[in-house]
Parts: C-alpha cells; sequence; structure tokens
C-alpha cells in the first residue's frame, strides 16, 4: 500500500510539476523548485477532507520518529581499483583520479549527479556524472605532476587536450617559453599545479596581475595568488627580486626591416 502511494504521488509530480519537461542549470536548483511546489500545495484541502495538506502533515509529523542524528548519504556505493591511467571504473565510465593513487584500492560513490572518489578517509577525486557508456571523465590536474616530470607529453597529453583555460594561461606560458625554453614549460605546468589548492578564479586573476606586473615567474604568481586569497596588497619588488623578470615587446621600427632588405640585397 505505502509503495503504491508513493508511485502515485511520484506520478502526481511529473504530471503538475514536470510538464513541459522543465529546464535547470543545476539538481540543487531543480531540487529547490520541486520543494518550493510542494510546500505551495500544503496550502491545499484534498476533497473529503476539512484540513489543509499542511495541517495534516503537521500532525503526522508530531505523530512520527525523530530524524537519525545523521542525514542519510543517498548514494550507490562500490569499490574499485586504480589502473595504472589513473582511472577508476564505475558503471561502464572511468573517472580520473591523482596519479599518485595508481594501482590503489578506492571506495566509490555515485550520486545522481557526480561521482566521488576516496582512499582511506579521504576524497580524492570529485567528478560530475556521467551517464553514457564507456566515456572517460578527466581532471586535468590529476596529471600535473606526471606531465611535470615528462614536460614533453604537455601538448600531448589526452586529459589536457579539451582543457578550456582563459587566455591569460597561454599568454603566461608563451612568454615562459619564450624565456627559458624548456624549463619555462615546466615552470608553466608549476603554476597549474597551483589549481591542487587554489580555485581557477583566483589564479586566474593572480596570473592577470603577473603579466600586468611584467613578473612572468611562478614564484610571482604564487605570490600573487596568496595575495589574492588572504585579501592583502602584493609586495613586488622587481629591482630587489631579479629572478622575477619583467616582459618587454619593443616597438616595431621601420628601419629593422629596411635593414633586413639591404642584407637580402647584398
Amino acid at each position: 500500500m505505502a509503495n503504491g502511494n508513493a508511485e502515485g504521488l511520484v506520478g502526481y509530480s511529473r504530471r503538475n510539476f514536470m510538464v513541459p519537461i522543465p529546464r535547470f542549470a543545476s539538481w540543487d536548483a531543480f531540487n529547490a523548485y520541486l520543494e518550493g511546489q510542494c510546500r505551495k500545495r500544503q496550502a491545499d484541502v484534498l476533497r473529503g477532507q476539512s484540513e489543509t495538506i499542511g495541517e495534516r502533515l503537521a500532525r503526522d509529523l508530531a505523530a512520527m520518529a525523530d530524524l537519525p542524528a545523521a542525514p542519510f548519504d543517498a548514494c550507490d556505493q562500490a569499490t574499485g581499483r586504480v589502473s595504472s591511467q589513473a582511472l577508476v571504473r564505475y558503471r561502464t565510465n572511468d573517472y580520473s583520479v591523482p596519479v599518485a593513487y595508481g594501482h590503489r584500492d578506492v571506495w566509490i560513490r555515485g550520486y545522481v549527479d557526480a561521482v566521488m572518489i576516496g582512499c582511506g578517509g579521504q576524497v580524492i577525486a570529485r567528478h560530475p556524472r556521467c551517464y553514457g557508456r564507456e566515456d572517460m571523465v578527466f581532471d586535468p590536474v590529476h596529471y600535473l605532476p606526471l606531465i611535470e616530470r615528462k614536460i614533453n607529453a604537455l601538448d600531448q597529453a589526452a586529459p589536457l587536450a579539451e582543457w578550456d583555460l582563459p587566455p591569460a594561461f597561454a599568454t603566461l606560458r608563451r612568454l615562459m617559453e619564450a624565456r627559458m625554453t624548456k624549463a619555462g614549460r615546466r615552470e608553466y605546468v608549476q603554476v597549474l599545479r597551483l589549481l591542487e589548492t587554489f580555485d581557477i578564479d583566483d589564479l586566474h586573476a593572480a596570473v592577470k596581475k603577473a603579466l600586468h606586473l611584467g613578473a612572468v615567474g611562478f614564484d610571482a604568481v604564487k605570490h600573487l595568488v596568496l595575495c589574492q586569497v588572504e585579501k592583502r596588497p602584493p609586495k613586488l619588488d622587481l629591482d630587489v627580486y631579479p629572478y622575477l623578470p619583467r616582459a618587454h615587446v619593443a616597438s616595431t621600427k621601420v628601419a629593422s626591416y629596411m635593414s633586413l632588405l639591404s642584407g637580402d640585397a647584398a
């Protein structure tokens, strides 16, 4: 009987709250909408009743047992093992974890909108839930320690192929490589590894500030992102710290092209 009532309420909710099919930016927004509709309906009086739905609910709640001390974690729980590619299989799809956890046993929690992976008592990865089949869901940050050691793989690594970073990061990389070539590429990856600790918005603000100051270096970016998070002014003196070089782009001069042409003619 209880199961039939539950199915009937689900059908009512679908017909009245989800036709036409609603669209929301997130599951949280959708759940908030459904909660609002249910609370609004508490003012209704059903046929054959003298009390509102809300009044009847309050009477039922008074007779019910207390809620558990901890909320119910509505998820599917499973276990898995990290592959040599730092991937964990869950429900036909592979999800990345930090490369340091390769070949380790992990636990998995599958939620409606997310997949959480942990090792021991620590959460090591969170991903949006994928409902496809045989897909791979990457977090590029998980692979940066490996790429830092094998820097020539920076442009070929599949986990980084579709990483849509703000344009300021590409500018920073270009200036670092122009100054230090391969070492500059490695230092750029060190900047990206700051995402292991800081949010992308804070690091993006620090990178833009570094470019504005001409302080093209990992130490400068790290200092600036710390200042961004701690809400304090930066203290960068490029005269005192010459290892934080300024980036100078000279203006184009016609005479330079003329000298090249004269040299070709000779």
